[in-house]
């Protein structure tokens, strides 16, 4: 059975980093590392280290005031290393035309980013 693992985080201005309140695609990649190191945790008992993306596709944009979900999955164990994939999604956007705290949930979440990537546990520091 894989192991899964969720993040949701409302992106703030303080993650805005280009005009028109656009969030840098990095910052996807950070939470991505966030569920890899829960995987890592549930699945070794250690946070491990990411090594590399193997791809990375940015979607949709991603604003100051959405709701983004990050999940991820190990799809493949090694004797250290464990594939993962990653998928983040806008799950709620704000509506400043309705008013400054009107937000809508969205029906269906907008995909925003898609990873593959691999981490490392050192067999050391394996514990489970």
């Amino acid at each position: 059975m894989s192991e899964k693992a969720m993040v949701r985080m409302r992106m703030s201005m303080h993650d805005a980093h280009y005009g028109g309140n656009l969030v840098d695609g990095a910052k996807m990649l950070n939470l991505f590392g966030d569920v890899a190191t829960e995987l890592l945790i549930r699945h070794d008992g250690d946070e491990g280290l990411f090594a590399a993306y193997e791809k990375v596709e940015f979607l949709a944009p991603v604003y100051a005031g959405d709701y983004i979900e990050a999940v991820g999955e190990i799809t493949h164990t090694g004797n250290s290393s464990r594939k993962m994939v990653f998928e983040a999604r806008k799950v709620i956007i704000p509506r400043p035309d309705l008013s400054e705290s009107a937000c809508d949930v969205l029906d269906e979440p907008i995909v925003v980013c898609r990873a593959v990537g691999t981490c490392v546990v050192p067999k050391n520091k394996q514990r489970k």
